[in-house]
């Protein structure tokens, strides 16, 4: 039988504090075409569908990689990559058979990302402040389970870009001399063409 191939990878991003030991930011994936129920375990199955079964989770993963050396571990029957920056701890928890270096690779770019949008200043206090860029940050890298991008520089640069405006540029409009003359030439030249054709 063929293995079930699905571009669902994630089943949470975590950030956590380690001083408090509360949540900062959790967000947890169902895959949009759900698995049948007979494979409790298939990779679009949200292990954790409660509260209070996510806080367990949560509470049970502090614990484990409190002391760890490692950033890989195999907690509950997934595979969870983790990264410490500051009094945060970032987690990406996928399915139990899912590859490894890919994890790694999106938990690198949130931490990378957040450096670049938060100014190398990633604690609890500051993630709270930029809510919205951390949100946005891990919405650009994941989307409903499925990595879209892993690439920190571009992730911040569409999360931290300004938005596009109709007006024109205030920047481009010459206003020396030469360019006001340029204008009132330009100007004069319409006008004697749509005389012309009246």
């Amino acid at each position: 039988m063929p293995p079930n191939l699905t571009l669902f990878s994630i089943n949470a991003i975590l950030l956590l504090s380690t001083d408090d030991r509360t949540r900062i930011l959790t967000k947890y994936y169902s895959a949009p075409h759900q698995p049948s129920p007979s494979a409790p375990n298939a990779p679009g199955t949200n292990p954790y569908p409660s509260l209070k079964e996510q806080k367990a989770f949560e509470k049970g993963l502090l614990d484990k990689t409190n002391k760890q050396s490692s950033d890989v571990i195999l907690y509950d029957g997934r595979v969870v990559v983790f990264k410490m920056e500051g009094d945060v701890m970032m987690y990406v928890v996928g399915g139990g058979e899912e590859n490894e270096v890919l994890l790694y690779n999106v938990v690198l770019c949130l931490r990378d990302a957040l450096g670049i949008l938060l100014k190398n200043s990633t604690d609890k206090r500051t993630v709270i402040e930029n809510y919205d860029l951390v949100s946005l940050a891990i919405d650009e890298i994941v989307d409903d389970g499925i990595i879209l991008e892993t690439d920190a520089v571009v992730v911040a640069s569409r999360v931290s870009k300004p938005p596009a405006q109709d007006i024109v540029n205030v920047k481009e409009i010459d206003l020396s001399e030469q360019g006001l003359m340029n204008a009132w030439d330009f100007g004069k030249r319409k006008l004697a063409e749509r005389l012309r054709q009246m």
